[in-house]
């Protein structure tokens, strides 16, 4: 697990959930992008953690921070997750694992006594040159998105 954090991301073309092409930039916020890095689609974990984002989006948005998704599911698998669980935010389709690769997310993973290769959970802030200004490499979906907010400051705001 290595830290990404004072490091500038490249901006780099990824594909996202409504089937176009984006700058990894132009996702950005004013302040920043909130970018959160997750194993599967509808999955009890990864559903409960983007329902907490989304749960605070507004919160977020208002403080001039976009949040972004990012697994290896494909647009179509985005679609039906943003459909069915009402999420209002950006979601990348890294197929390629080109993103999972720069943020050193993807790797060997153990679940249940079994090893195999995998996205780690984790999430970065950045600001808006894409330069990694936190990071948090051990989440735990409980609670992580008011870590979040409180990290930035955020938790008494509307």
């Amino acid at each position: 697990m290595s830290s990404q954090l004072g490091r500038k991301i490249k901006n780099v073309k990824v594909s996202i959930d409504d089937e176009s092409r984006a700058m990894l930039k132009d996702l950005s916020g004013k302040q920043g992008l909130i970018l959160y890095f997750y194993p599967r689609d509808n999955t009890p974990g990864c559903s409960t953690e983007a329902l907490d984002f989304q749960s605070q989006l507004a919160r977020f948005r208002k403080a001039g921070y976009a949040v972004v998704g990012v697994s290896a599911d494909s647009v179509k698998s985005h679609q039906r997750f943003i459909q069915k669980k009402q999420l209002e935010f950006t979601l990348i389709s890294d197929t390629d694992l080109q993103l999972c690769n720069a943020f050193a997310v993807y790797g060997e993973k153990k679940f249940m006594g079994k090893t195999h290769m995998g996205i780690h959970r984790r999430t970065f802030i950045l600001d808006p040159s894409l330069k990694v200004i936190k990071e948090y490499l051990q989440v735990r979906v409980k609670d992580h998105v008011q870590t979040v907010l409180a990290d930035l400051g955020l938790q008494g705001a509307v």
